[in-house]
């Protein structure tokens, strides 16, 4: 006889693409990192909630992307690095303060990367 073969990786795993988050966790999210004051990551979060870019398109940022000047763009415009096309996408009015919050925090150099690493 042959020997079972053993059971496909993923039976009774749900693959596929995840849900969207639901509006009520975006909330819950938002919450908790404004209570632990975490506002690198807040803005990080809020930033890709705006643009719905891959995350190596979001910490590839930099603050000439968001801003001119002083002003904190209403509107960014970032070449996607997987399909090499640009997205436009609208800076909400939560989100520039986050980034306003950031930027107080790390002195900016007009050039330098918006998410810098520790």
């Amino acid at each position: 006889m042959y020997p079972k073969p053993p059971p496909p990786w993923n039976k009774g795993k749900i693959v596929g693409q995840k849900s969207a988050l639901k509006l009520k966790e975006v909330r819950a999210i938002r919450t908790r990192l404004q209570m632990k004051k975490k506002v690198k990551e807040l803005a990080l979060f809020n930033m890709a909630i705006d643009s719905k870019l891959r995350g190596c398109d979001l910490v590839k940022l930099r603050i000439s992307d968001v801003m001119h000047g002083t002003q904190i763009l209403k509107r960014a415009i970032i070449m996607q690095q997987k399909t090499k096309k640009p997205v436009q996408f609208e800076i909400t009015e939560q989100t520039r303060n986050s980034i306003r919050d950031i930027l107080g925090e790390t002195k900016p150099d007009g050039q330098g990367y918006l998410f810098r690493s520790r």
